[in-house]
């Protein structure tokens, strides 16, 4: 007998074949072969050859009503070698019809699915092949719409998923929620940055920590098997030989040859657990790894949609631009002024200095990478509970869902701690009154009349006695700014209220002053911006 081949399955899902047999209308009845619920059809399918084998792709329903049947067949091997054919075809059932040759199914066709393992079903007088087959096609119909919109709700929230505050966990749990399974991030150096998930079987995480090793740059190369986007089977908990493709999908490995082409992707199996694992970005060195019960055509696509999100997301800009900015790093860590390197940095002379804290928790690197991209800006400094970005002055920096922003105004290199002083004062006033975004005020004022040398020697001396307590000069000036509110001062600086009316008690006794009385309050306010 000839071995079984493997089926050309259209690209649209299979069909359950209990799903058939649910139809009422069709009046299906299986009488032989495994369970239905275990076999699935890719397209219906009616012949009387004696020998289908020919005319057959594989994974079909096969229908006959028997015509090519000879009247002694029940005495002979005929009805063994036809199932032997159809099953080395790749048939996947087979649907005999009762009249108007046979008034019942042979028996020793029976026999012989039973023996092969191919569901035989008794499709009666009523029913017509053509309505089998449209059956069959609908319910594809159905599958096909059912599995679209399975993807479009996952590429919705793993969209939204990217846009949180913590990006790269959030997408890793809905990937790992839409599949139902584990979904880990590895990074350059084959560590796990980031997972959600739980392994489907033990010792998952070292099986996908090899795998990845085959589409990490310079990793280990893979053994020379058969691609199978769906990924060969494991034997007794040991992985099968990895399978790599130079794109998400199909593809043969690369030919050896003293030069290895990296590929995109690569499966494997491990006991009845599918693994899979994508390369991040343009040679970045990351790597998602997936590890799933199962291995559908969805699946695949929407593990690539969330490939290509992380890709963005934890992707390294390697350009020129790239070059410059490092070029600028040495040069400051050299003992260069910050004068002499912006031109390194592009974008004009004029940056804005931002400081942005996330709603909730604290800022984590992805977190932080996606916020610079973002504000169009790579230029990123994460520090224990603020993230500071520099941004091209022409890039007016918007609201960001999850983050609260403050904005300094526009500045030169000499002005960039002034400037990263005013960001830190909006932040603080952001937070306070619960605004998403606040702009350092620019307009021109009263401060403009008077000579900045005079303002600033006047302010040095009207705040003297607060120099020793930098705590006093900035909960002075965070009060002032808002108008004396005790509550939303203690939200700018992270104290208790009671906190604020010591510090403004010890502020008004060290300025021997009255902070109730206006005036003194705009002097102090217009003292405490010059300062």
């Amino acid at each position: 007998m000839s071995e079984p081949i493997a089926p050309a399955v259209p690209p649209t899902p299979p069909v359950a074949l209990s799903a058939l047999l649910a139809r009422e209308d069709l009046g299906l009845r299986q009488i032989a072969g495994p369970p239905a619920q275990d076999t699935v059809i890719h397209w219906a399918h009616t012949s009387e050859m004696a020998d289908p084998y020919p005319y057959l792709l594989g994974g079909e329903l096969l229908l006959t009503a028997g015509v090519h049947v000879p009247e002694a067949a029940g005495a002979g091997s005929y009805f063994e070698d036809y199932v032997s054919r159809v099953v080395a075809a790749g048939g996947a059932a087979l649907g005999f019809g009762l009249a108007p040759v046979h008034d019942t199914v042979p028996r020793a066709l029976v026999a012989a699915c039973e023996a092969y393992g191919l569901p035989l079903l008794e499709v009666p007088p009523r029913t017509t092949f053509s309505g089998v087959a449209r059956a069959v096609w609908q319910l594809m119909a159905q599958a096909r719409l059912a599995e679209l919109r399975r993807v479009t709700e996952a590429q919705q929230s793993l969209a939204a998923a990217a846009s949180r505050p913590d990006p790269v966990p959030s997408v890793l749990r809905q990937l790992a929620q839409r599949l139902s399974g584990q979904a880990l991030l590895y990074g350059p150096d084959g560590t796990v940055v980031a997972g959600a998930g739980r392994a489907p079987v033990p010792g998952t995480r070292e099986a996908l920590r090899k795998l990845t090793g085959v589409v990490r740059p310079g990793g280990a190369p893979a053994p020379g098997a058969p691609a199978d986007p769906g990924g060969p089977g494991g034997q007794a908990g040991e992985p099968s030989a990895p399978t790599a493709s130079g794109a998400p999908g199909d593809g043969p490995p690369p030919e050896p040859g003293p030069a290895r082409a990296t590929p995109a992707s690569a499966t494997d199996a491990l006991e009845d657990t599918q693994l899979a694992a994508y390369a991040l970005g343009g040679g970045s060195g990351f790597v998602l790894g997936m590890a799933t019960r199962r291995r559908e055509q969805a699946d695949h696509t929407i593990a690539s949609v969330a490939a290509v999100l992380l890709s963005l997301l934890t992707g390294e800009h390697q350009s020129g631009a790239g070059a410059a900015r490092s070029s600028a790093l040495v040069r400051l860590l050299l003992g260069a002024a910050p004068v002499e390197v912006a031109a390194l940095l592009g974008d004009g002379g004029r940056w804005l200095v931002v400081h942005a804290r996330p709603e909730n928790g604290t800022p984590d690197p992805m977190g932080a990478a996606a916020l610079g991209a973002a504000l169009g800006s790579p230029l990123i400094d994460l520090a224990r509970d603020v993230v500071r970005v520099l941004v091209p002055a022409e890039r007016e920096p918007a609201a960001q869902p999850g983050w609260t922003l403050g904005v300094g105004a526009p500045a030169g290199p000499a002005d960039w701690p002034s400037a990263d002083a005013q960001a830190a004062r909006a932040l603080a006033r952001a937070r306070a009154t619960r605004a998403p975004l606040v702009r350092h005020g620019a307009r021109p004022g009263l401060t403009d009349l008077v000579p900045r040398a005079a303002a600033q020697e006047h302010a040095r001396a009207l705040l003297a006695p607060l120099a020793a307590g930098p705590a006093l000069t900035e909960t002075l000036r965070t009060w002032l700014s808002l108008h004396g509110s005790w509550d939303r001062t203690a939200v700018a600086l992270d104290v208790h209220r009671n906190t604020v009316r010591q510090r403004i008690t010890r502020c008004a006794a060290l300025l021997e002053t009255d902070l109730d009385d206006p005036d003194v309050r705009m002097e102090l306010w217009f003292a405490l911006r010059d300062n």
